[in-house]
């Protein structure tokens, strides 16, 4: 039996636009290494370069995140409560 119901890694947050955190082990990896690389930046990067080359790195992989939740999450659109 096929199945036509996706798998999203990072689905719809449920108020506003974005995704909420993800439900698949998938997403959870990609969020730790997003954060561990976040961490390596600031060791490296930080005391070298200074804070502008921290922040393009961070930009750089805050980008490269937001591709991945866009690939493999949910589609967002804003989502309001209703009363």
């Amino acid at each position: 039996m096929a199945s036509n119901e996706q798998n999203y890694w990072f689905p719809a947050k449920r108020y506003g636009w974005g995704w909420g955190l993800p439900t698949a082990w998938q997403g959870w990896v990609a969020l730790v290494i997003y954060g561990s690389l976040i961490l390596a930046g600031a060791v490296a990067l930080l005391p070298n370069y200074g804070a502008p080359s921290f922040l393009a790195y961070c930009a750089a992989l805050t980008l490269v995140l937001v591709a991945i939740c866009w690939i493999k999450g949910e589609r967002p659109q804003w989502r309001w409560p209703r009363k």
